[in-house]
């Protein structure tokens, strides 16, 4: 088909909020079975997305869970401008000197023997990357994963994700194999009415060992799984998963693409537990809502690698723009010591929301670290049954009076809303999405 004979109608911008709907409707592919959120954005400052009516939103979401800094930060905003003034996109064998920068400095923010940086674009590109670095550093192939693991889209990180559906597209890459996650609010193993992860870790790799065909590569894990409910692995669990992995000369992948970077009140998410990955991933937060992420390993582990011709060259590989934001990220982060900031934020948000259970039945958990926390929604706390509808009331109720946050509902994770606000946010506006949060559980269970 030729193109269009009058060309300015190929870039016609829609008008009015009907039109911009049936455009969308239209032509935009639906990439989940949810809906889109039902306003038109126009513009994100702060804490707040604005829609077409000039209603600001209190963004409890972070963009999705990236914005770590809200939204137009001006650090953010005059890295991207000086940029793209100067230096945007390269030849991927091309280097410059904010990604040597950036790989330099996110080094010194970790453990010695993370060193080694490879920077690319996302967080399913990132766990695509570690995966097949472990491949081929261990000359294994089997690939181990929570059954509420989230880590991306693409080949690999799909085939270790197993908290959305895989119905419907074939087989995956081979060598995965699944263990179950310590949720300490569901507990697959108790001890004296207590969650007996210990039994559960010792169980799971009992399986794996009878799975596996000797070809262990790697357990790929995030300290707190939160596209799997807000799941935070218990304190002891990450070194005990550590020594299972060594046992059987398989690597450790932590993915931090929500915790890492201060979220969650530390620098990174392994830091409490006092364990070092053999890789770790970086993503959403590093980019601070625009694309970027991160491999990061040890020398030994990237040498091997070299050696035996490790290739991951992408389009946008070492690109210096985004590099440019990462490093104003990490300035940010540093300059206003915001691993405090969200230790004291996370413990006023925990406590509001403590609060809240206290006085909402269908409350079942609050769980979490830092600003990542989850609020487990149940229709009886006794049975623990999952609220369904009831949460999808909470959200829509909250959406109305101002509040956007995310509920998670992928098999097995229930109604759990996930609570991500920006590091940047004020008390003030905290405790405003707090008291929305309120009002909209309220509304809901009155309609019920």
């Amino acid at each position: 088909m030729s193109a269009p004979t009058d060309q300015s109608a190929a870039v016609r911008r829609v008008g009015s909020a009907d039109e911009f709907w049936a455009t969308a409707r239209r032509h935009l592919v639906r990439y989940a079975r949810s809906d889109f959120s039902p306003a038109l954005i126009e513009r994100a400052a702060g804490s707040y997305v604005f829609d077409s009516d000039g209603r600001a939103i209190l963004d409890f979401t972070s963009g999705q869970m990236s914005g770590l800094l809200g939204h137009s930060h001006p650090a953010i905003v005059e890295s991207v401008s000086q940029s793209i003034a100067t230096l945007d996109h390269l030849f991927s064998w091309m280097l410059s000197r904010p990604v040597v920068d950036l790989a330099a400095a996110l080094a010194r923010t970790l453990p010695p023997s993370l060193s080694k940086v490879l920077l690319l674009s996302t967080g399913g590109e990132s766990n695509e990357a570690a995966i097949k670095m472990a491949k081929l550093s261990t000359g294994g192939y089997e690939v181990v994963a929570f059954d509420q693991s989230y880590h991306g889209v693409t080949h690999a990180s799909s085939a270790a994700t197993y908290g959305v559906s895989r119905a419907g597209y074939g087989p995956v890459a081979p060598g995965n194999i699944v263990v179950p996650t310590p949720n300490a609010y569901r507990p697959l193993f108790t001890r004296d009415g207590r969650h007996d992860w210990q039994a559960e870790l010792d169980h799971a790799f009992a399986m794996v060992d009878r799975q596996s065909t000797g070809s262990l590569a790697a357990f790929i894990a995030e300290p707190v799984l939160s596209t799997g409910g807000v799941i935070d692995l218990p304190p002891g669990y990450l070194a005990a998963l550590k020594q299972k992995c060594a046992e059987r000369g398989m690597l450790l992948i932590l993915d931090e693409a929500q915790t890492g970077l201060c979220r969650t009140g530390d620098w990174y998410a392994f830091q409490r537990d006092g364990v070092t990955p053999d890789i770790l991933t970086l993503s959403k937060t590093l980019g601070a809502g625009l694309p970027l992420s991160a491999v990061i390993t040890s020398e030994e582990i990237e040498a091997r690698c070299h050696e035996r011709g490790y290739y991951f060259a992408t389009t946008h590989v070492s690109d210096p723009l985004p590099a440019a934001v990462g490093l104003a990220v990490i300035d940010v982060l540093t300059q206003g010591a915001y691993d405090q900031t969200a230790r004291r934020l996370g413990d006023r948000l925990q406590r509001g929301l403590s609060e809240l259970k206290d006085r909402h039945e269908h409350i079942g958990d609050v769980r979490g670290r830092g600003l990542l926390q989850g609020v487990e929604l149940v229709t009886d706390r006794d049975t623990k049954e999952p609220a369904g509808d009831f949460g999808s009331a909470v959200t829509d109720a909250c959406f109305r009076l101002g509040l956007h946050l995310n509920i998670v509902q992928f098999p097995g994770s229930s109604s759990i809303l996930r609570l991500a606000p920006p590091l940047t946010i004020t008390d003030t506006e905290l405790d405003r999405g707090l008291d929305i949060l309120d009002q909209a559980l309220t509304a809901a269970a009155q309609r019920r």
